[in-house]
């Protein structure tokens, strides 16, 4: 994917203003974007329409942002979700991570860098590894819906934590460092550790925590791999 025209955007922002800027940027790009001012209303529109992504402020009425994402993945949505933030709060910023959000952009942004992180969020949630299935020890990964159990058991993993898991499932039982999983994922704009970090964090809560024995392994200075014994 190398442009946003025909997708379809959930826009979630109370500030009129920028909503505004917005809508007349992704209207000269063929975008259809739909609106919400409140997060009440972005979590109705969230499920019962499908979108390509979501650019969700995190201050809201009604519901936050934080609210609204976690609101999301629980209930299994997992189309990808933008994240606002009015500061750069290193604390907020993991605290979204957390609760399922994929990327974020800090106010005032760029709009070309907006476009940049929607269609890199976009092309990974459509899917670009090779449709089918995989069988990874009790993992089993279906690359076409995006979805992954272990022992029959559905996992809820965003876009990018589904992304992690791939690029483990493919490379198993091997290594696969760090710096090659930000690669993977985030190409030549890599966040900041603690992002990595913190969708690692995500990923095994998920895949280990329901299990009395661990899948995802930290070797130490080199980087993570899937055990695949039972």
């Amino acid at each position: 994917m190398d442009c946003l025209k025909d997708a379809k955007l959930l826009l979630v922002e109370d500030n009129r203003e920028i909503a505004g800027i917005l809508f007349d940027f992704f209207e000269a790009k063929e975008v259809e974007l739909d609106y919400a001012d409140n997060g009440e209303l972005g979590l109705k529109l969230a499920l019962d329409s499908s979108f390509d992504a979501i650019i969700l402020d995190l201050m809201l009425p009604r519901m936050d942002g934080f609210e609204v994402c976690q609101a999301l993945r629980s209930q299994g949505k997992d189309t990808p979700v933008l994240m606002l933030t009015a500061l750069d709060n290193r604390r907020d910023t993991l605290q979204g991570f957390k609760q399922g959000a994929d990327d974020y952009l800090t106010k005032p942004f760029d709009l070309e860098i907006l476009e940049a992180r929607l269609l890199a969020l976009i092309s990974r949630y459509r899917g670009t590894v090779t449709t089918g299935k995989l069988q990874v020890g009790e993992l089993e990964i279906d690359t076409k819906t995006r979805q992954a159990w272990r022992q029959g058991r559905k996992l809820c993993v965003n876009p990018t934590t589904f992304k992690i898991l791939s690029v483990l499932a493919h490379a198993a039982p091997g290594v696969v460092s760090r710096e090659q999983l930000t690669d993977a994922i985030w190409g030549d704009q890599p966040p900041s550790n603690d992002v990595l970090r913190s969708h690692i964090y995500q990923l095994r809560s998920q895949l280990d925590k329901p299990f009395t024995k661990p899948m995802l392994v930290t070797v130490p200075k080199v980087g993570l791999r899937l055990e695949l014994k039972p």
